[in-house]
C-alpha cells in the first residue's frame, strides 16, 4: 500500500527532466524531488493547501447515505478547511465535505477526477458511490464533494416564505403577478436576515477555488473533472481560474456560457414547450393506436382542453399548476411518452360530475381511471417541486446581476403564460430573490476561457430542457472542446446512465486512454416509444407505473 495514500496525501509525479548527481566523479541519476502541490499557491494559502486528510467511513450525515455499499463500496469521507473569503485568508474560514473511491487499479492509476452532479448547491458526496462501477473507477481517485453552503459543509441557512401563503400558479392573471414580486421580496428578506456573512462569498469562483485546495490537499499536481449541468459552468470557471492545474475535463450538459444567469434560467421554458410539440407531433402520427388527434395542432389543443378543464373543475384534487408541471416534465422523456398518452386518454374519457349532460349515471370506471391519472399527476408534479432552491442556488444565481425592472419580468411572465406554460413555465421568468439582492458581489463572474490546458469534451442533449441545446455548441466554441451530441433526446446528464453507453464508451476513450472524440460526434437517445413492443402496463394505475418512473430515473440519472 501506498503509505501516502494512507496519511491522506500522495506524491506528486515527476517532471519529465532527468535529475543528475555527481558521485565520486560519476554522473549518476536519482530520482527528483516530488513537486509540491501547494507551490503555486499564493504564500497566505499554502497552510489550506498542506493541511492533512483524516479520512473515514462515510456515515452518510448530511447528505445522505454515501457509503456506496450497493454501488461498489470503499467510499470514504472527510472535511477540510478553507476560507470563507480568499481575498482575506486569515478571516473566518468554512468546511468543505469530501469524499473518495481510490482506484482499484494501483499500476495504471492517473491521478484524480473531481465530479459536481450540479444545482446549483446539489450536495456531491455521492458521485464516487455513483461512478464506482464505471471503468474510471479503475484507473482514478473518484472525488466528490458538498458545495460550501451546502449538505456536510458549512451549511448556508436562509428562512423563506412558506410557500402555502402565496398562490403562485402556472397561469397567472394579471393581478396575481404581484404575489410572484412579493414572494421574491420576502425570501430575499428573509436570506439576508439568516444568512450572516457566508452568503456573498457563495459563488462559483469561490466553489473552484475550494476545488483547487482539494486537489492540493490530496497531493495532486492536477486535477481531472467531469460536471454535469451547473457543474459545467464550475468547471470552466476552474479550468479558466486555474488552466495550469488542470488535466482532462468532461462537461456534460453545459449551461450557456453567455447566459448566467437570468437568461439561462428563462431559456428553459421554450425548450419545455419544444417537448411537448415533439410529443404532439409522435401522439398525432400514431393517432391510430392513442386516438388523442390526427395532427399536432389536435393533440395540443387536447393538452390546453384538459388544462382548462384542470383550472375550473379539478379533478380529485388535481390542479392547472400540476397539471402543467406534470406535462412538462413527461413530455422530455420521449421513453415515457406511452405513459403521458395514456394519462391523457385517462383524463378525457373521466367523467368528473356525478352526472352527464343527459342525466345519465356516470361511467365509474372512467371516473375512476381520471382519478388514478390525477394520482400520477400529483406524484410527478410534487417531486418537480423538490428541485433544489436552497440558499445555495440563490446565492449562487445572485453573482451575477437581474434586472431591476420589474416591467421586464411581467412582460415575459405573460409571453410565458400564454406560449410557455409548461413545467416551472412562469415561474421561470418571475422576479427573484436576485431581483432585490441585499448586498454586491464581491467579484464579477469570471470569465471563460481556455488557455493552457488539455481539450476537453462537452457533451448536449438535442432537446434537454434543463440546458437547453444552444450551451453545449457555445460553450464548445468558447473552450474549444470536442463535442458530443445526443440525438432526439430530452435528457440531461449522460455520462455513466445506462441507457447511454454510446457518450459513456466515447467519455471512457477520453477519461482513460486520452483519445478525443470527433470535433462533433453524434450518439443515439433513447428510443421513442414502440406501441408495437407489447402493452404490459395497460391494466397498471397509473400512479404505480409513475411512482416506478421517478424512482427508477433516482437510480439511473447522475444529476443533482
Amino acid at each position: 500500500m501506498d503509505v501516502s495514500r494512507r496519511t491522506g496525501r500522495r506524491t506528486g509525479t515527476a517532471g519529465s527532466v532527468l535529475g543528475l548527481v555527481a558521485m565520486g566523479g560519476v554522473l549518476a541519476w536519482a530520482p527528483p524531488a516530488a513537486a509540491d502541490p501547494a507551490e503555486s499557491a499564493a504564500p497566505e494559502l499554502k497552510s489550506f493547501y498542506q493541511q492533512n486528510v483524516s479520512w473515514k467511513p462515510c456515515d452518510g450525515e448530511g447528505g445522505g447515505d454515501q457509503s456506496g455499499e450497493d454501488e461498489g463500496g470503499g467510499v470514504e469521507c472527510a472535511r477540510i478547511t478553507v476560507p470563507m473569503d480568499y481575498a482575506n485568508p486569515k478571516g473566518e474560514k468554512i468546511r468543505v465535505a469530501i469524499s473518495r473511491r481510490t482506484a482499484t487499479d494501483e499500476e495504471n492509476r492517473r491521478g484524480i477526477l473531481l465530479t459536481n452532479p450540479g444545482g446549483p448547491g446539489a450536495p456531491g458526496l455521492g458521485g464516487p458511490a455513483f461512478l464506482s462501477d464505471q471503468k474510471v473507477a479503475e484507473v482514478y481517485d473518484i472525488i466528490g464533494f458538498d458545495p460550501r453552503g451546502v449538505g456536510d459543509s458549512t451549511n448556508l441557512n436562509c428562512s423563506a416564505p412558506d410557500p402555502a401563503e402565496y398562490e403562485l400558479p402556472s397561469r397567472p392573471t394579471d393581478a396575481q403577478l404581484h404575489d410572484f414580486t412579493e414572494a421574491a421580496r420576502r425570501t430575499e428578506a428573509g436570506c439576508d436576515r439568516t444568512a450572516g456573512s457566508l452568503r456573498p462569498h457563495i459563488t462559483t469562483a469561490n466553489t473552484a477555488r475550494d476545488m483547487d485546495v482539494i486537489r492540493g490537499v490530496l497531493g495532486e499536481d492536477k486535477a481531472n473533472y467531469l460536471g454535469y449541468s451547473y457543474g459545467t459552468y464550475l468547471g470552466a470557471v476552474y479550468g479558466s481560474l486555474f488552466p495550469e492545474k488542470l488535466d482532462r475535463s468532461v462537461l456534460d450538459s453545459s449551461v450557456h456560457p453567455d447566459r448566467i444567469w437570468r437568461d439561462d434560467w428563462t431559456a428553459m421554458a421554450p425548450a419545455t414547450t419544444e417537448n411537448v410539440e415533439r410529443f404532439a407531433e409522435w401522439a398525432a402520427e400514431n393517432d391510430d393506436r392513442l386516438g388523442l388527434g390526427a395532427d399536432a395542432k389536435a393533440v395540443r389543443a387536447l393538452i390546453e382542453e384538459l388544462a382548462q378543464r384542470a383550472g375550473e373543475e379539478p379533478i380529485d384534487g388535481l390542479t392547472q399548476t400540476d397539471f402543467d408541471l406534470f406535462i412538462g416534465d413527461l413530455a422530455r422523456w420521449q421513453g415515457e411518452w406511452d405513459l403521458l398518452a395514456d394519462t391523457l386518454t385517462r383524463l378525457r374519457d373521466g367523467t368528473p360530475e356525478s352526472e352527464d349532460e343527459g342525466g345519465e349515471e356516470p361511467d365509474t370506471e372512467a371516473q375512476a381511471d381520471a382519478e388514478d391519472a390525477a394520482e400520477a399527476i400529483a406524484l410527478v408534479a410534487a417531486k418537480s417541486r423538490e428541485r433544489l432552491m436552497n440558499g445555495t442556488y440563490s446565492a449562487i444565481l445572485c453573482e451575477a446581476d437581474w434586472p431591476a425592472d420589474l416591467d421586464v419580468y411581467y412582460r415575459d411572465m405573460r409571453d410565458f403564460r400564454e406560449n410557455h406554460p409548461y413545467g416551472f413555465g412562469v415561474a421561470a421568468a418571475a422576479p427573484n430573490a436576485c431581483t432585490f439582492r441585499s448586498y454586491t458581489p464581491p467579484e464579477k463572474p469570471v470569465e471563460l476561457k481556455r488557455d493552457g490546458y488539455p481539450t476537453g469534451v462537452v457533451v448536449q442533449g438535442e432537446y434537454d430542457p434543463q440546458t437547453p441545446y444552444e450551451g453545449g455548441p457555445a460553450m464548445a466554441k468558447r473552450l474549444r472542446d470536442s463535442l458530443i451530441i445526443v440525438e432526439d433526446d430530452g435528457n440531461h446528464g449522460y455520462y455513466g446512465g445506462r441507457d447511454y453507453g454510446c457518450v459513456t464508451e466515447r467519455i471512457d476513450d477520453y477519461l482513460i486512454d486520452g483519445i478525443l472524440p470527433g470535433s462533433a460526434v453524434t450518439c443515439p437517445g433513447v428510443p421513442r416509444v414502440d406501441l408495437d413492443a407489447g402493452t404490459a402496463d395497460e391494466d397498471r394505475p397509473l400512479a404505480e407505473q409513475a411512482q416506478e418512473m421517478l424512482d427508477e430515473r433516482e437510480e439511473r440519472l447522475p444529476v443533482g
